[in-house]
């Protein structure tokens, strides 16, 4: 069963206008923890009166309205000391956020304000991500959760903790200064691409891709990379968003389900991205600080080059593997090695490597790891132990398009097939 188009068109509005909406209301009132809390609140208070009503003429209005409304009811029941605050929120906000829901919301875009102010240094690094993915993604616990690979429950205090100490800080909402810019900036880049990644392949849900999610991750990194343009891994990290999102229209058939890299229509991809996506590496690559997202834009970009899977240069894709698993401590980073060396070597080389991944916690359990393993199995000609490990992961993920493809895996194992990558 699918979702309704309005419903799907509603959540992708809403994920956009939420970091807009929270930047006017933090601006105004110099409280980023309670803003987030009342633009929570607006947030859900959409998610029901606009399935009853519809959405809006002016929904970043309406949004702001609510949100503001809710800022007041907090800020007039704290105690005595807050009495200022509580003045100063009462005061009207501009025409353009409040009022008349038919005026057009202003432009001004603080987003990328946001974004820093969520990767405050008296933050602590897994609570500046998982800030940043609510209030700037608009992801839900649960997706955080999944993305992160850590409890919901575990979400939900980092969240509540990131808060209380950019509070405690006395932070202005202003950008940071250039030096503690450059401190921030590694986490930064992490949420963003955290960002992307789930919108290429939904954690959950009916469909594979969120394309306005991706969209929205790239649009951020543009905007970074406009603040920073002497960084070569911002520019890295757009490199590597381009010429993924690139592959966007060939990876779902008709129906949405999921075509794997090997089987692709590459005729689809789209030729402008990658464009843009390798003329950002070869400027940035020859100032010989290469980082994680420059060697992965860089594999990224020997896909992209290869016309047909049969042409893909694996070896060239294992060497930048074998420097980015020294370089990287994720471990979906030597996950993805892995299936590289297979396709290089063979599928033992690759099951081999895949033995020291299993007892690795932050793998345990994830659907990607049983996928994979099915996949080298089935090339190895093992064919019972693949069957079931395909069936395995298909159990583990909550995707409808990846189990689809994963029990139509299974179903089809005594069909002879060509060896083939797995996205």
């Amino acid at each position: 069963m699918t979702e309704p188009a309005e419903d799907i068109r509603t959540e992708d509005l809403l994920r956009e206008l939420a970091p807009r909406v929270l930047a006017a209301v933090t601006r105004r009132f110099g409280r980023f923890d309670l803003a987030e809390d009342a633009v929570q609140e607006a947030l859900l208070a959409a998610v029901t009166g606009w399935a009853a009503d519809g959405v809006p003429p002016n929904p970043a209005a309406w949004l702001t309205t609510v949100a503001v409304r809710r800022m007041t009811d907090m800020l007039r029941s704290e105690q005595a000391r807050r009495r200022r605050e509580h003045l100063d929120a009462t005061r009207s906000l501009p025409e353009s956020l409040l009022g008349d829901e038919n005026t057009t919301t202003a432009d001004q875009d603080d987003t990328l304000v946001i974004l820093f102010l969520c990767c405050h240094p008296d933050v602590q690094p897994a609570s500046q991500l998982t800030l940043t993915l609510r209030a700037v993604g608009g992801l839900t616990t649960a997706e955080i959760a999944r993305a992160l690979l850590v409890p919901e429950a575990t979400v939900g205090q980092r969240v509540s903790r990131a808060k209380q100490r950019i509070s405690q800080s006395g932070a202005r909402f202003r950008l940071p200064e250039p030096a503690e810019r450059r401190q921030r900036l590694d986490v930064v880049m992490q949420v963003l691409y955290l960002i992307f990644n789930e919108g290429y392949t939904a954690s959950s849900g009916t469909t594979l891709q969120r394309v306005e999610l991706a969209a929205e991750a790239i649009r951020l990194t543009r905007m970074l990379r406009e603040k920073l343009p002497a960084e070569p891994e911002v520019g890295g990290l757009l490199a590597l968003m381009l010429l993924t999102h690139a592959r966007r229209h060939a990876r779902t058939g008709p129906t949405g389900d999921l075509i794997p890299l090997a089987e692709q229509d590459r005729t689809r991809w789209d030729r402008d991205l990658i464009a843009e996506g390798i003329a950002l590496l070869e400027e940035v690559l020859p100032r010989r600080h290469p980082g994680p997202y420059q060697l992965q834009a860089a594999i990224a970009a020997v896909h992209a080059e290869a016309e047909r899977f049969e042409d893909t240069d694996w070896a060239q894709i294992v060497a930048l593997y074998d420097v980015l698993v020294r370089m990287s401590a994720d471990p979906m980073v030597r996950l993805n090695s892995a299936v590289a060396v297979a396709m290089h070597r063979g599928p033992a080389a690759g099951l081999a490597l895949l033995d020291g991944l299993a007892t690795d916690p932050a793998l345990a359990g994830h659907h990607r790891l049983a996928a994979v393993r099915a996949h080298l199995l089935e090339q190895s000609g093992a064919v019972e132990a693949a069957r079931d490990a395909y069936l395995a992961a298909a159990k583990l993920t909550i995707s409808a398009p990846e189990q689809r493809y994963l029990r139509s895996r299974a179903a089809r194992l005594g069909m002879r097939e060509q060896p083939q990558a797995f996205e």
